[in-house]
Parts: structure tokens; C-alpha cells; sequence
């Protein structure tokens, strides 16, 4: 799966990982991916998001309900 939050849309950056000697490697930088289960009541159900911590917080300020139906209307699968 990739490094991608469901709710705020975050991804990988992408960059450079300089050394003291100043030698350039490439590098990326993933988001807090995390995998959680939240309850629909009116579903009467559990649905299962891929949310960096920034979702999870999204998610506690606006309401599964209200963050689940604005992903739908999206065109997202739930």
C-alpha cells in the first residue's frame, strides 16, 4: 500500500539526504500512516481508514460521520 492519508490527502517528499562531507543521496520523507478502525452509528458499523495523525485529529474535530460522507462525495470507496 502507499504512503498516502485517505482524509488530508498527504504523501511522501521527496529530497535530498546531504552528508558532511556535502555528498548527495536521495531520500523520502513518509507521513504517519497509520491504519485505524472508527464506528459509523449510523451505519452500525466499523470502517477502516489509512490516517496519518493529522486525519486522526481531523477526524476528532469535524466527526467520522461528517469526514466519511465528505470522502464519498469525493468519489472514494468506503
Amino acid at each position: 500500500m502507499s504512503a498516502h492519508c485517505q482524509v488530508t490527502g498527504r504523501k511522501p517528499g521527496f529530497g535530498k539526504q546531504v552528508s558532511h562531507s556535502h555528498r548527495r543521496t536521495s531520500r523520502r520523507w513518509d507521513p504517519n500512516i497509520q491504519q485505524r478502525r472508527f464506528w459509523l452509528p449510523s451505519e452500525n458499523r466499523w470502517v477502516r481508514l489509512r490516517v496519518s495523525a493529522k486525519g486522526i485529529k481531523t477526524i476528532d474535530k469535524q466527526g467520522v460521520e461528517a469526514v466519511v460522507a465528505r470522502l464519498r462525495r469525493e468519489g472514494q470507496r468506503i
